[in-house]
């Protein structure tokens, strides 16, 4: 596996990751120990990574530590590399047994206890690395702390300062803490390990602390301790039956060492077989939650962890509700965020989920609503950021279909609709279109107030979605406001009718001969497309399309079609652009050009007569082309354009130049004509 860890160093810049479960998301992180400083969330996970050659290819292998961070438990911050088994002074620099760690405050100082396999001896030992930032850089102490033998560190600092730590070896042990946070509080004692079926006996060893009473029979492993209300909790992966899977459970006590009274179960077996889960519990702002993890990234391989989050609440008595694993996870989305729906809340029996990429699952899921009346939910999205939107959704179908976006249920208010149409190319190379994954765009009908949840409802064929977005209208327009405008000190003439665009797929821009354009721009697209003089918002029928015009001033000189289409239209790549404007001339102005540039190919025509025509793969070029000698007529002209893209942007810049070259602007520009 291919991680991001040398990106990381050379950049030296945190990657910002969004998310929801797995949070990380683009590497393992198992074991995920989170804990609140300076008001916001760390994670530091232990990091599974595929065993390099000489290793044992079926077990756990771990190198290194990241820290993670978030302020929201959606966008999380990889400050990269934290410690390495090179860095370990005591520890095998090939040992890769850096399994999961702890990290709490003391003193000022941020210390970090992990477990590594010492260089002489067998087994575990725990270390200890402090820094000036939850952040690091981390320095590593020259020795182990004494008396530990074994693997998942966990520190709890009581109310009073007093530190305890837990930790994991035949059972789960407790100690205190000296002030120093780096020794044990107490003396050592010979501890005789019973012998394990099928390994050599151990001799006996020197360990501090005391094993934890009152936990139940069966195999546990890393404990993580907390205190709520005046009651000490510890928590574990249990196996509670033989040949079991682990499951979370806890046991409370009055006392930060125990006794221990068994509770039960937080959270049951994964119920695909992931043999391990180990977690964390913290507050944040007022909500409990906790911190696990999955194999969702390597769902054959169970030695591969990614860490999830959920929301987790209290009995009356202080007793543990059972949490059970979600996709969706936790955290408020923004509407503007990149939402993967794939994560869902809620489905309707139908739904499925499968990889992008099963050779790289970080590319992560997509949604499969199979038939009409599938659906998702997708709770906790804030539109709040939204103030003139619209939806960006990536989706795929292999056949026509609609699909829609909704307010709370499969049945609530439509905020927008979308349609996947299926063509195949023309030309000698025909392609079938269906199957491929389209960023469609759409209007929204209605904009939900403050946090919604979000539903996806196919109203056709099936559809399949890997995410949703939603996106403010930039501000490459504005709306018409005034009867008329003037060109700008340029000349450019920025007022226009613009139609939302028609599909016209084409596999490239090197298509667009004159032979082309001429039989495809004189086509009948719609009724009266040489003499329509259009009204703000007038519904056009083309093909299977009904598209509306808009009446707008460009804020740019060159009026950004593309950027109309992702705000107003469907159809980004692949389009055909009209456009239309009224030349409202006070005397007749003679022995003028048009003067064009656009992205993608066009014409210009001029009170019905063709102009110019600019073909062949463009770029947008001011004065790109020029027409021959025109007259503007005293009183109204009009003027009409079409532009042709494929798979690239497009623009155009109009403008007109007397006999010097100089700008006309001796006229105003009326685009929609009352």
């Amino acid at each position: 596996m291919k991680t991001k860890n040398s990106l990381l160093i050379l950049a030296g810049l945190p990657l910002v990751l969004w998310a929801q479960n797995p949070v990380i998301r683009d590497q393992f992180a198992a074991d995920p120990t989170a804990r609140v400083f300076n008001n916001k969330v760390y994670v530091y996970p232990s990091h599974d990574i595929v065993a390099p050659e000489g290793q044992r290819q079926d077990w756990f292998c771990m190198a290194d530590y990241h820290v993670f961070s978030s302020k929201d438990l959606i966008n999380w911050t990889d400050h990269g590399v934290i410690l390495s088994q090179e860095t370990v002074p005591w520890g095998k620099s090939d040992g890769y047994s850096m399994w999961a760690p702890d990290c709490v405050f003391k003193n000022g100082k941020y210390y970090f206890y992990f477990p590594n396999a010492p260089k002489n001896g067998r087994g575990f030992a725990i270390g200890v690395a402090t820094a000036d930032s939850p952040e690091g850089p981390f320095t590593c102490e020259q020795e182990p702390v004494k008396g530990v033998s074994g693997i998942d560190p966990c520190v709890l600092l009581d109310d009073d300062g007093q530190a305890y730590i837990y930790w994991s070896g035949m059972g789960i042990r407790g100690a205190r803490l000296k002030d120093n946070m780096k020794e044990l509080d107490g003396e050592l004692q010979e501890v005789k390990f019973p012998r394990r079926e099928g390994m050599p006996e151990m001799p006996p060893m020197k360990v501090g602390g005391q094993e934890m009473k009152g936990l139940p029979d069966g195999f546990k492993e890393g404990p993580f301790a907390f205190k709520r209300n005046g009651w000490y909790y510890l928590t574990f992966p249990w196996v509670r039956v033989e040949n079991g899977t682990e499951t979370l459970a806890y046991a409370m006590s009055k006392s930060p060492l125990g006794p221990w009274d068994f509770k039960g179960i937080i959270m049951a077996e994964h119920a695909n077989g992931c043999w391990t889960n180990h977690h964390s519990i913290m507050e944040y702002r007022g909500q409990w939650y906790i911190f696990y993890h999955h194999n969702a990234y390597s769902p054959w391989m169970d030695k591969r962890r990614s860490a999830c989050i959920e929301r987790m609440s209290f009995n009356a008595d202080g007793t543990i509700c059972e949490v059970k694993p979600t996709l969706r996870g936790v955290g408020i989305n923004k509407a503007t965020d990149k939402i993967q729906i794939d994560r869902y809340s809620g489905a309707s029996a139908n739904v499925e989920i499968e990889y992008l990429d099963t050779l790289n699952r970080f590319r992560g899921w997509q949604v499969i609503l199979p038939q009409k009346g599938s659906w998702v939910r997708y709770n906790d999205v804030d539109f709040c950021c939204i103030t003139d939107g619209y939806a960006v959704v990536c989706a795929k179908a292999n056949s026509n279909t609609r699909f829609c976006l909704r307010e709370k249920t499969a049945n609530g208010k439509v905020i927008a609709r979308f349609a996947v149409t299926v063509k195949s190319e023309m030309g000698p190379f025909r392609r079938d279109m269906s199957g491929q994954w389209l960023t469609l765009t759409a209007p929204l009908e209605y904009t939900p107030k403050g946090i919604a949840d979000l539903v996806l409802t196919c109203e056709g064929d099936g559809v399949d979605v890997d995410w949703v977005l939603f996106k403010n209208r930039p501000h490459y327009f504005s709306s018409v406001s005034t009867p008329k405008a003037q060109p700008d000190e340029n000349g450019f003439i920025r007022r226009w009718m613009l139609l939302e665009p028609i599909s016209k797929p084409n596999r490239s821009n090197n298509v667009f001969t004159e032979t082309y354009l001429r039989e495809h721009f004189y086509m009948d697209y719609f009724k009266g497309q040489q003499t329509i003089l259009p009204k703000e918002g007038q519904k056009t029928r083309v093909g299977k399309q009904t598209l509306a015009w808009h009446a707008l001033d460009s804020e740019n000189y060159n009026v950004k079609l593309f950027r109309f289409a992702e705000k107003w239209g469907q159809q980004t790549y692949g389009s055909l652009f009209w456009a239309v404007t009224v030349i409202d001339c006070p005397e007749e102005i003679r022995n003028v050009r048009l003067a064009a540039g656009s992205n993608g190919a066009s014409a210009w025509w001029l009170n019905g007569e063709e102009v110019l025509m600019l073909s062949g793969d463009r770029r947008m070029v001011v004065d790109d082309g020029m027409s021959p000698r025109v007259t503007l007529k005293k009183g109204r002209n009009i003027l009409r354009c079409s532009v042709i893209n494929g798979p690239g942007l497009s623009d155009f810049c109009v403008r007109f130049l007397d006999e010097d070259q100089k700008p006309v602007t001796a006229f105003s520009v009326i685009s929609d004509v009352r």
